[in-house]
């Protein structure tokens, strides 16, 4: 299996900044998983866009797939009242 290139968005750095240590560890953690495997179990499309997201505890990971160029881009990190706003 290929592996992907993973790219956050600008945005994305700024949303992981009010993170606790201890959450943005295990998220990021998710985040350079989706190397080796964009689709995890438990990853759900999001409805009417090509986004999908996966959990992490209270937090929400929003990201898009791009497999002709092997990349993923996570596009917002945030808890989960606020993620889908």
């Amino acid at each position: 299996m290929a592996v992907y290139s993973i790219f956050l968005k600008d945005s994305v750095r700024k949303d992981l900044d009010s993170i606790s240590t201890a959450d943005l560890k295990k998220i990021m953690e998710h985040i350079g998983s989706l190397a080796e495997n964009p689709r995890p179990i438990g990853c759900e499309k999001l409805t009417a866009q090509e986004k999908y997201r996966i959990r992490q505890g209270n937090y929400r990971i929003i990201y898009s797939i791009q497999d002709t160029s092997l990349t993923v881009w996570v596009v917002k990190v945030g808890h989960r009242r606020d993620v889908y706003r």
